[in-house]
């Protein structure tokens, strides 16, 4: 892949480091990215987070909390104040008084957590303070696959959209914008109409793409999907062009469609990766897999496609004393596949391999050499509880909680407020099973007794004898806790 920067770029970001590492000599922070494509759960993920930690939850592989060496984790006001703040109180209140989803990431904000901790080690005690804060940086994964497009030409990019939208599991979904496509000559005088139609037309292709149905993730521009305040502006009116073999005319539709592609990558995509990217110590990418399994393997070669992307964003690897002065670089990374609580924990293995395998892939073509990578099925909320049920002779593993309004199962549909036991099915004993066949259009089929997904509503908190009531339930977020912050607090 190209370099993502120029020297004025990377100029700025040592700049911008000196400072950060200035101002935090004194009191240690680290910064953790939370991403991830679309409903995989960031918000959900940070709330349980900060719940857990605050609460003192039970958190029994994160060796600090379980060793009691924690005094106390608490809120402070975050550093950045240009970055809207994780409404953290409004999340908890959706998911605890009203048992509802938060509102799905729609741009970027931050949280600090800070911990005050004693440390394991004598020789730390004498010369630590004890204290770490955690800034949470909350992104939409869907602006992190705009990075590559830093090292592509506007004509790379429409060549590559173009591939992209003729694979089998997008053909019929492009088909209208590539018809409309089709029917436009590069060369003609520029027109505003024209750009706008198409831009329309290739916009919904993309929101198409990414549906429950098809749950596809390789979707860039990102803003396409999420424009924020930039919403009409030409920087988003903008859409690949075919056939191009040859320099823009000056005053052609090519060169207005290459000025606002180039305008793009200057004004949305570098200014986010040099003022929120390059400054991350640790990343964890959530992804939701059993999404991308219910629609098929065209599904999952598109979310492997994308996790290829996001890894190869980062900037990898160990640094020292100097070097971390005014150059921030990631040294561990989670991939965790979310909403593990809709199997039941006999097939948690199961997610984990297939997402090891997906992985696997992807850091061998991301390149990331000097980080720690690691795997995890978790569920940031645990929103049901295990069981089992007889049918006939057979004893089937169930998981119970009450499905979100309009789920179906078959023809069952669910209405929001019944809580009931579902038998998920079992996913493939062996991971290659679910990466046969790339590229076709095969989906589960709805009605298919194999495999089971339907969505939960968070789960009623239990309450102590005394009323008190208790952390956000979860699977393996301790595990995630241990691997993105133990070290410093250890």
């Amino acid at each position: 892949m190209a370099s993502l920067t120029t020297f004025t770029d990377e100029a700025r970001i040592a700049l911008d480091t000196f400072s950060g590492r200035a101002a935090g000599l004194f009191s240690p922070s680290l910064r953790l990215g939370v991403t991830g494509l679309s409903r995989a759960g960031k918000t959900v993920f940070i709330t349980s987070f900060v719940h857990n930690l605050i609460h003192g939850g039970r958190l029994p592989l994160f060796e600090a909390q379980k060793s009691g060496r924690i005094s106390r984790a608490f809120l402070e006001e975050q550093p950045d104040d240009a970055v809207p703040r994780f409404q953290f109180e409004d999340h908890v209140s959706a998911l605890v008084d009203q048992r509802i989803w938060p509102d799905s990431t729609r741009a970027i904000s931050e949280l600090r957590l800070t911990t005050e901790f004693e440390s394991a080690s004598g020789w730390n005690r004498m010369f630590s303070a004890g204290k770490l804060s955690v800034d949470l940086v909350d992104y939409p994964g869907e602006w992190l696959l705009d990075l590559p497009l830093l090292g592509k030409s506007y004509d790379d990019f429409s060549r590559e959209a173009f591939e992209l939208a003729r694979l089998p599991v997008r053909a019929d979904l492009s088909e209208a914008w590539r018809e409309l496509a089709a029917t436009v000559k590069p060369e003609a005088d520029a027109d505003e109409m024209t750009a706008r139609r198409l831009f329309e037309s290739f916009a919904a292709y993309l929101k198409a793409c990414k549906d429950d149905e098809r749950a596809l993730s390789t979707l860039p521009p990102g803003r396409f999907l999420m424009p924020g305040d930039l919403e009409g502006s030409p920087a988003l009116t903008f859409a690949p062009l075919p056939g191009l073999s040859q320099r823009a005319r000056p005053g052609s539709l090519h060169a207005m469609m290459e000025r606002r592609y180039e305008a793009y990558k200057t004004h949305v995509v570098k200014p986010f990766f040099r003022e929120h990217i390059a400054r991350l110590d640790r990343q964890i990418v959530l992804i939701d897999a059993m999404q991308a399994l219910n629609a098929g393997p065209g599904a999952i070669a598109d979310l492997e496609r994308a996790v290829t992307e996001i890894l190869a964003c980062f900037r990898p690897g160990r640094g020292n004393i100097l070097t971390d002065l005014f150059s921030r670089r990631i040294d561990r990374i989670l991939v965790a596949a979310t909403k593990a609580d809709h199997l039941h924990h006999e097939s948690h293995d199961r997610l984990q391999s297939i997402v090891r395998r997906l992985t696997d892939r992807a850091v061998a073509r991301a390149n990331l050499s000097g980080a720690e990578v690691d795997v995890l099925a978790l569920a940031a909320v645990r929103a049901t509880r295990e069981g089992t049920v007889k049918q006939g002779r057979e004893t089937l593993p169930v998981i119970i909680g009450t499905p979100i309004e309009g789920e179906t199962i078959g023809k069952e549909r669910f209405d929001g407020n019944s809580e009931t036991a579902i038998f998920p099915g079992d996913l493939p004993d062996k991971a290659d099973v679910v990466f046969q066949d790339f590229g076709t259009n095969h989906r589960q089929d709805a009605n298919d007794p194999t495999i089971r997904f339907v969505r939960f509503r968070p789960p009623r908190l239990e309450r102590t004898a005394e009323g008190v009531t208790l952390s956000l339930p979860h699977i393996r977020l301790d595990r995630a806790l241990q691997f993105l912050i133990g070290d410093h607090l250890a």
